[in-house]
């Protein structure tokens, strides 16, 4: 492997770095990608937009979406998706990566774009997913002919709020874009080690023993919280990963939102009403006035097209300004209120029907939601707030909101809360994915972690049947927090009964504020706000001759390389195990129907 190479998969933008894995002075270097930026103009762009782009018959025969690689491609990624969806957004797919990890929908089936009406072969978000990864490895072959990108240390990130089924579904795109063998990471800690790799060995000197450094990391679609002890290893810096946030869908998409329905309801106003085309296309106009209303030197309005209709709405196209203060209003005030370290998450009164969509968080306000990480995981001296705070992601990029929110947390506690400066929050996780390679080289500073949760699966409580009941589950831990990667798992010898040859469920919970549990410990009851269910895994474990009975078995668990749980069914005489791994379709009926 001469090369180490990180790839951030992000909402909004992807990006790419490496560095050569064996060179004396190792310096991590941003991947220019080639994609489209018109139709049939080609140019290399340090990051890739994740928009994908699915054209007419007319567009593909033109060959106006040809790549130097592929002559013949039918659809587009990158900056001319994304250019395409404020004009045609019932063909242009954007925010796979939320879907990605959405549990109310079947990732692996054609759903998006979610709500289009166009005459398109919609896809999966694992297929999109795929579909920019793969752009990535052919740009990156073209580029490296004697080096293909399958054959070099490739580093994934992922939120850390990530739970097991969709890093898993992560690796399936990986596997389906023709790279096999990545290795996941989680992006606070890529962005931390980007800081560290940014500051050198004067990294050191801007933490000390007993800070608690929250890296607050708000992208395009979401929030991700992650907290950094700094501690003592036999008189030498250490640094440990010791919290980590939920999944939070907020982050710019929300902004962009805020910003359309604002622009909506000034044109409802006058008369001006948009139909759900045109909204999608003005939501898409709103994300680049965004970026540039928050920019430093920010103009004090920047305009959005809104494309015509017809007669009974637009009869063309209209220009619309937002400004400044608007957009102040909207977002700082919005997004990112004042607020004390004990306000509680507002909770919407929500419908008894609603759409199905992207389970958004229903309270918008980021700092809220870090008030309520915090209190989450207040260590044992009740200590909330954090020494030093560290920003990453494209939103936070505005430093109107960086100020804010620096701001609001300070005000939480007596002690100054120091900025973690040094780093680019666009290019952070990317480049951190390739330190952290070589820190597994040996060749740098590691954060220790391991698993971000603790791991249960439910075994069924013996109880005599009651009609209308399931009988209730408890909690066996097979994984605790912090376990680290590579690692195996002893369970007490202790046997339960497995069903085979017969199609059965398997449900499995995960928590990330019950730190003390020990494997094999059995929780009998806990709450919603303690542990969280993830997708259950349903198979049939095959033996022939014992078709539809119970059997004696013992669990073994492990945490691959990959940061990924295998658990296995072993049986009394250790000659037949069954592996269980994730089935993130929906179980089928006899009929084929769901």
């Amino acid at each position: 492997m001469k090369f180490v190479v990180g790839i951030d998969l992000g909402t909004t933008n992807s990006v790419v770095s490496f560095v050569e894995a064996e060179a004396e002075e190792p310096a991590i270097e941003l991947f220019e990608i080639p994609q489209l930026i018109a139709a049939g103009t080609v140019e290399n762009r340090t990051s890739l937009p994740s928009f994908l782009f699915l054209p007419t018959e007319a567009e593909i025969s033109g060959k106006t979406l040809a790549l130097p690689w592929d002559k013949k491609r039918d659809f587009a990624v990158g900056h001319y998706a994304k250019q395409r969806g404020a004009e045609v957004p019932d063909r242009v797919i954007s925010s796979a990566k939320s879907w990605l990890s959405h549990n109310g929908v079947d990732r692996t089936e054609a759903i998006l774009p979610w709500g289009s009406e166009a005459d398109i072969a919609k896809l999966s978000p694992v297929e999109v997913a795929a579909r920019y990864l793969s752009h990535i490895r052919e740009a990156w072959d073209a580029a490296h002919r004697s080096d293909p990108l399958d054959a070099q240390d490739v580093l994934l990130t992922v939120p850390a709020s990530f739970d097991e089924v969709a890093r898993d579904l992560t690796l399936r795109a990986a596997q389906e874009a023709g790279l096999p063998n990545v290795t996941l990471l989680e992006e606070p800690q890529a962005a931390f080690y980007a800081w560290i790799d940014a500051n050198g060995e004067s990294w050191r000197d801007a933490v000390e023993v007993g800070d608690r450094i929250l890296v607050c990391d708000v992208g395009g679609g979401t929030t991700d919280l992650s907290m950094i002890a700094v501690g003592d290893s036999d008189g030498a810096i250490a640094l440990e990963r010791v919290a980590v946030g939920d999944h939070i869908l907020l982050g710019g998409d929300n902004m962009d939102l805020a910003l359309a329905y604002r622009v909506s309801a000034r044109l409802a106003e006058k008369g001006t009403k948009l139909d759900a085309w045109q909204f999608r296309g003005l939501t898409q106009s709103c994300r680049d006035a965004k970026e540039k209303l928050l920019a430093e030197s920010a103009a004090d309005s920047v305009p959005v097209t809104i494309l015509g209709r017809g007669s009974k709405v637009i009869g063309g196209s209209l220009r619309f300004d937002i400004t400044r203060k608007e957009a102040d209003a909207a977002l700082l005030d919005g997004f990112f209120p004042k607020a004390t370290i004990d306000e509680a998450l507002a909770d919407q009164q929500r419908s008894g029907l609603q759409e199905l969509g992207l389970p958004y968080a229903s309270d918008p306000a980021v700092t809220r939601h870090i008030a309520h990480f915090l209190r989450q995981h207040a260590d044992d001296s009740a200590n909330t707030a954090p020494t030093a705070v560290l920003f990453n992601g494209g939103v936070m990029d505005a430093p109107r909101l960086r100020a804010r929110t620096t701001e609001v947390i300070d005000s939480w506690s007596d002690q100054p809360l120091r900025d973690l400066a040094g780093g680019d929050p666009h290019y952070a996780v990317a480049r951190g994915a390739a330190y952290y390679g070589l820190a597994r080289r040996g060749r740098g500073v590691r954060i220790r972690g391991g698993t971000a949760r603790s791991f249960y699966i439910g075994i069924e409580t013996a109880m005599p049947a009651v009609p209308g009941m399931r009988p209730p589950i408890k909690a066996l831990c097979v994984v605790p927090q912090g376990l680290e990667e590579g690692s195996d798992v002893e369970l007490p010898a202790r046997e339960f009964g497995l069903a085979v040859g017969q199609a059965v469920e398997f449900r499995f919970l995960s928590s990330s504020t019950r730190r003390d549990d020990e494997v094999g410990a059995i929780v009998e009851t806990w709450t919603d706000d303690e542990m969280a269910e993830t997708s259950p895994v349903t198979a049939n474990l095959e033996w022939s001759g014992h078709e539809g009975t119970t059997v004696p078995i013992h669990l073994e668990a492990r945490v691959n390389e990959l940061g990924v749980l295998e658990l296995w069914c072993v049986g009394r005489d250790d000659d037949k195990r069954w592996k269980l791994e994730f089935n993130v379709r929906a179980p089928k009926t006899s009929d084929g129907k769901a």
